[in-house]
C-alpha cells in the first residue's frame, strides 16, 4: 500500500547478500511470437533472488516514487576469496598483495542494471529518471557483503 505524499530525501538502504548481476537477455521464438528472457540456470536464480532482495530492503525505505531526475549512488561489497588471506594460523589476516578494489567479475555495469531494475516502481518510475550515478565495487573486509543504495532527487542550483 502506498501512501501519497514525498518521501524524505535522500533514501539510503542497505542489501545483505552476495551482490548479482543483470545478465544478458536472449531473444527466442516461442509459436509465433517472440519472447524475451533472461540468462538460464543457477546465474538466473542468484540474480532474480537478488533483485528481489533490493525490491524488499528499498519497499521498506520508501513508500512512493521519486519524481523527477535522480542521482542514484550504489556501493557494493564483494566477499573476498580465500587466496586474498594467509595460511595456518595466521589464515585470518590479508596477505600483503591482496587488492583493496574488485576488479573481476562481476562487471559494475551489470551490477548496476540488476540495482536499477529493483528499484524502479519502488523508488524510481523509471531507469530513464537516473540523470546521474555513481557505483564503486570493493570487497567488504570490515563490512557486510552487499550494497548501500542511496536515491536522491536532482534539483537545479
Amino acid at each position: 500500500m502506498r501512501i501519497d505524499h514525498m518521501p524524505r530525501l535522500p533514501v539510503t538502504f542497505q542489501v545483505s547478500g552476495v551482490p548479482a548481476p543483470q545478465g544478458s537477455k536472449t531473444g527466442i521464438v516461442v509459436g509465433d511470437r517472440a519472447v524475451v528472457v533472461e540468462g538460464k540456470g543457477a546465474g538466473r536464480d542468484r540474480f532474480r533472488q537478488w533483485r528481489s532482495d533490493v525490491r524488499h530492503a528499498c519497499d521498506a525505505a520508501i513508500d512512493t516514487p521519486i519524481e523527477g531526475p535522480v542521482h542514484v549512488d550504489i556501493n557494493f561489497y564483494m566477499p573476498r576469496p580465500k587466496s586474498h588471506y594467509r595460511t595456518g594460523r595466521n589464515a585470518h589476516l590479508l596477505r600483503d598483495q591482496a587488492p583493496g578494489w574488485h576488479t573481476s567479475k562481476p562487471d559494475i555495469d551489470k551490477l548496476a542494471r540488476a540495482v536499477l531494475d529493483a528499484i524502479t516502481g519502488s523508488a524510481i518510475h523509471d531507469d530513464s529518471q537516473v540523470a546521474r550515478m555513481r557505483v564503486g565495487k570493493q570487497y567488504a573486509d570490515d563490512r557486510r557483503v552487499g550494497a548501500t543504495i542511496t536515491v536522491d532527487q536532482l534539483t537545479r542550483k
